[in-house]
């Protein structure tokens, strides 16, 4: 495809359809804010297609965590309708950051944390950057621990006694131990074999996945006499006010589960062949997938309530009521599969791109992740799955908050300031426009603390089920608490504008 001519006062290559890179065969960006991990993508390997996005959401969305946050709506009291919506709007909102965000990847090829330069500085960046790879070191441990208790769970009724009944350390026994560490070294030999292998894992891990989704609706409508016992569990919160009580701090709360990745989109979305191919992808993916995994879960759940007498919201121990051998293998490839696939993708990319952006000269791609898993181990990730309650308000609204006051910054910065104009060379350079003072940009620090206080500063408690008081940890902003993450964005969005706009930023790159 032929290009524009470079730009004289940023040596970057402008292509007919939008997209930008720098001019093949010049001398790339050196120095200490410079990798080639970091470095924009050429346009000759930018090959995802839609398929390749819409492929890498089915791997993302089909996994134990999601099934979990699904199947946690109706252990809290919703009918299966209630929790679909819930998701179904929760998934349609996060979908529009998640494409505005996502939208300098293809354009520019940059990841993450060097697109949060332009908006935080070239330093500052490692605020936003630090911020998401704490949060996926988090997700890393949670999801590690959820795959190594299924292969403990799925495979104690393979070999018996001996291994569920296995001594015990720390309050587990060693062979869940063990599951969990094997299930470790499983995700590090495939990350660190780089992005192309996780491309091709997450295209045939998707597919897998569905079926054995499925598999699981069809094993459970039949212990429980069809469809009917399935559609036909009542909700416990009707639809007035018990049920939007718990709505909006759940909507927040599943917006929060992919806020993460609104803000880290670019890192695969750099890898995009064209700026509808992650569009499409992401559009197809996200919301329909999402939804319909969701109707799965909730099904399969108010079945187990149907069968069992109470709702089995976890499915690794759900399967393990299994009696067939042949049934329970399958589980746990599938169990195995689903988590590898999410981990990978969401929680171990992005970590190692915003860890490599601390220190490019030491910190590579691999290096980071390599951090990432070690992290994960010692967050007790066991700790934050522990009751709906925990999962769904404390950890995933909190985490969903924060996350939306970076996005809030990010769509200002990038739409609205610079109007999707950014100068590549300058992305890596101490002194250009992205230097601001001394690396930081403290406008984008100021809106950040502005949205994070009002976005989760009114964090509040059941009394004796979580780890904030039940007033608030600042009791007069209580009730912005249930809708943290749209209130840390707007405020973030809000600050950042017109700080920039007062002082007099340029509305060009």
């Amino acid at each position: 495809m032929p290009a524009t001519a470079p730009s004289p006062s940023s040596g970057q290559v402008t292509h007919p359809d939008g997209r930008v890179e720098l001019p093949v065969g010049a001398a790339l960006p050196t120095g200490p804010y410079a990798n080639a991990d970091l470095l924009p993508v050429p346009l000759a390997q930018r090959r995802w297609t839609t398929y390749n996005f819409a492929a890498l959401w089915v791997g993302m969305a089909h996994n134990i965590a999601s099934w979990t946050l699904a199947s946690s709506l109706v252990a809290l009291g919703m009918d299966w309708k209630q929790a679909v919506l819930t998701i179904a709007v929760a998934n349609i909102i996060v979908l529009v950051p998640m494409l505005l965000t996502g939208h300098a990847g293809p354009k520019y090829g940059i990841p993450f944390p060097v697109f949060a330069r332009a908006s935080f500085g070239i330093r500052g960046a490692n605020l936003p950057a630090l911020v998401r790879a704490a949060v996926a070191c988090a997700w890393f441990g949670i999801q590690t621990w959820i795959g190594g208790s299924g292969i403990f769970l799925l495979a104690g009724k393979l070999l018996g006694s001996w291994w569920s009944g296995a001594g015990h350390i720390g309050g587990y026994p060693w062979t869940q131990w063990l599951s969990f560490l094997l299930f470790w070294v499983l995700q590090i030999a495939i990350i660190v074999r780089g992005m192309e292998t996780v491309r091709r894992f997450e295209n045939w891990a998707a597919p897998f996945v569905i079926v054995g989704a499925i598999a699981l609706l069809i094993w459970m409508s039949v212990k429980a006499g069809g469809l009917g016992p399935l559609l036909d569990q009542p909700s416990k919160l009707g639809w007035g006010g018990g049920f939007w009580k718990v709505f909006f701090p759940s909507l927040m709360g599943m917006i929060g589960f992919w806020s993460t990745l609104s803000l880290n989109i670019p890192d695969f979305t750099r890898y995009a062949a064209t700026q509808r191919a992650q569009v499409w992808g992401q559009s197809l993916g996200l919301p329909t997938t999402m939804t319909a995994f969701a109707l799965l879960s909730v099904l399969v759940t108010s079945g187990s309530q149907a069968v069992y007498g109470t709702a089995i919201w976890d499915p690794v121990a759900l399967t393990a009521k299994l009696d067939n051998w042949a049934g329970v293998l399958f589980a746990l490839v599938t169990v195995l599969i689903a988590t590898l696939s999410v981990n990978i993708a969401a929680n171990t990319v992005s970590p190692a791109f915003d860890l490599s952006n601390m220190a490019p000269r030491h910190i590579s791609f691999r290096t980071g992740a390599l951090i990432t898993a070690v992290v994960g181990i010692v967050i007790f990730p066991w700790k934050l799955i522990s009751s709906p309650q925990a999962y769904i308000f404390t950890w995933l609204g909190t985490v969903g908050g924060l996350l939306g006051t970076v996005a809030g910054i990010l769509i200002a910065d990038y739409w609205v300031i610079r109007r999707t104009k950014l100068d590549l060379a300058d992305l890596y350079t101490s002194g250009g426009r992205y230097w601001y003072d001394g690396g930081w940009n403290w406008r984008a620090v100021v809106s950040f603390a502005i949205g994070g206080v009002l976005a989760i500063g009114g964090s509040y408690s059941a009394p004796g089920s979580g780890p904030f008081p039940s007033d608030g940890l600042i009791p007069f902003l209580k009730p912005l608490a249930d809708y943290g993450w749209a209130v840390g964005l707007s405020a973030a969005f809000i600050a950042y504008a017109g700080l920039m706009w007062r002082g007099g930023r340029p509305v060009q790159a």
